[in-house]
């Protein structure tokens, strides 16, 4: 992990100083980790290269950006030898700005 700019305590550290809370549970991320072909692309922003190519929905519809009222929902597992280790469906909705 020497490439990572921050390291985990320092992640947390940052999460909280302002008085966010942290609870059991709480997933954070460091970074987009992607793999070499397009198909293992870690972000939207990477499959849409930076906006410039469609990404095709599963209901016929196509985004280059998350808009308004779209919902992504978000599952990993890893396979290992005899077990997986993963998390269930973390579902989050693009709600419109207040003004």
């Amino acid at each position: 992990m020497f490439f990572r700019y921050w390291i985990v305590c320092q992640q947390l550290a940052h999460h909280t100083v302002n008085g966010s809370n942290l609870n059991p549970g709480d997933l954070l991320a460091s970074r987009t980790i992607s793999g070499p072909d397009d198909g293992s692309m870690g972000s939207m922003l990477e499959q849409s290269m930076g906006g410039r190519k469609d990404i095709m929905l599963e209901h016929g519809g196509s985004r280059k950006f998350l808009k308004d009222g779209d919902e992504v929902v978000m599952t990993a597992v890893c396979k290992g030898n005899g077990f997986n280790v993963g998390f269930g469906a973390c579902t989050g909705k693009i709600l419109p700005v207040k003004v």
